[in-house]
This record gives C-alpha cells, sequence and structure tokens, in this order.
C-alpha cells in the first residue's frame, strides 16, 4: 500500500500577513497620555540675586506631614477643605496689588469677592500658596493637594471669565486653542484672566514635617 504523505501549509507569507496586521493595530489604536498637573516649575534663580520681601499675610501655608495629614496655616485641615480656603485667600482683596499690564500703579482689587481683611491677602496677584511636603508624604496625596488648589484657581477664573465674557474660562481657552491660537481678540482675554488670578503656588523641597 502506498505511503500517504500529509499535505504541507504553505507558510512562506504568514511573516507578510503578520507584519501587515502589525502596522494596522499600529495606525488604529489610539493610546491614553496622562497630561499630569499643569504647572511650570520655576527656574532656579541666581545665588547672588537678592529674594523681593513678602508680606506675611501673603502667603498661605501648605504643609504634608509623613502621615499625609495636611497643616494649613497650622491648622489641620481635610482635604475636601483645602480648594475653599485657598479661594478665600487668593480672593480676599484687603489691600493694593502689583501694577496690572496697562497700569503702573497697584490698585485694589475690584473684581474679588472676598471678605478685604486686612490680615490675610492683598490682592491675587500678590497671593501666594507655598506648600512644603515631608519625605515620607505619599505621592499620591501631595498629587491631591496640587489638584485641589489648581481647582481654586480654575473656579475664580472661571468666575470672572463668566462675568465679563459670558462663558467660562476653560471655553474660553478651548476658543482660543480651536482657533490656532491665532484669534487675538480670544487671546487678550485668555491673558486678561490669567493676570487677574495668576497661579503662584510655590513648592519647597521635601523636609522633615512633623
Amino acid at each position: 500500500m502506498a505511503r500517504r504523505e500529509n499535505p504541507e501549509i504553505n507558510a512562506g507569507s504568514m511573516a507578510d500577513i503578520a507584519f501587515l496586521l502589525l502596522i494596522f493595530f499600529l495606525v488604529t489604536t489610539t493610546m491614553d497620555v496622562d497630561s499630569g498637573i499643569p504647572k511650570k516649575l520655576a527656574e532656579k534663580q541666581p545665588e547672588n540675586q537678592e529674594k523681593p520681601l513678602i508680606k506675611e499675610k501673603n502667603i498661605f501655608q501648605v504643609s504634608i506631614n509623613r502621615n499625609n495629614q495636611l497643616l494649613v496655616e497650622d491648622r489641620f485641615m481635610e482635604l475636601k477643605d483645602l480648594k475653599d480656603a485657598a479661594k478665600k485667600f487668593i480672593d480676599n482683596g484687603g489691600g493694593t496689588g502689583n501694577p496690572m499690564p496697562g497700569k503702573e500703579v497697584g490698585t485694589t482689587c475690584d473684581y474679588c469677592k472676598g471678605e478685604r481683611d486686612p490680615a490675610s491677602s492683598d490682592h491675587p496677584n500678590k497671593a501666594i500658596i507655598s506648600v512644603e511636603s515631608d519625605r515620607g508624604t505619599e505621592y499620591g496625596t501631595y498629587v491631591a493637594v496640587q489638584n485641589e488648589l489648581l481647582r481654586a484657581y480654575t473656579e475664580l477664573r472661571n468666575r470672572l471669565s463668566q462675568e465679563k465674557y459670558g462663558m467660562s474660562y476653560d471655553e474660553l481657552e478651548k476658543a482660543f486653542i480651536d482657533s490656532a491660537r491665532k484669534d487675538e481678540s480670544l487671546r487678550k482675554k485668555v491673558e486678561d484672566i490669567k493676570d487677574s488670578y495668576p497661579q503662584i503656588i510655590s513648592d519647597t523641597d521635601p523636609t522633615n514635617v512633623q
């Protein structure tokens, strides 16, 4: 009886097919990109440069200890209360600010809705939020604190933009981006809101926070 041979499968083109499939998935697959915290790090200043004099009342001190507890102005505070406390400090408007664009001297904040407490910040462009963390602080807690502080600025900007231009700052910024950043009218409005509530968050080097 003649021996039957098993038919062979021609796999010569399998590599080509696999390569084409790989290219197809690379082209059509979308990948999520983590945006992170939108903050611009401060540049290192020359050692011989004089440090500006800052009133203590214009500094909002936030400390995170090794147990991930928040100390705000030397008092313990829950994370959920941080945003409102920061907004109250930034929007206080208790004095005169730094000169705004187009003005030679500083003026009072005519758009602030705060209590105008003379013992708190003078103006949003003078209000500094200082964040200090411990070497043992969890990164997730640090990010959550930064997120709450940025939310405070976002809500203040949205409110002012809505009052002045009839749309939130988020919508205003998106419209400017959609114009390929070429609409000068939108650019001026975006810069106006940013100058009114500049994000001034200072991070100190991690220390041993008790």
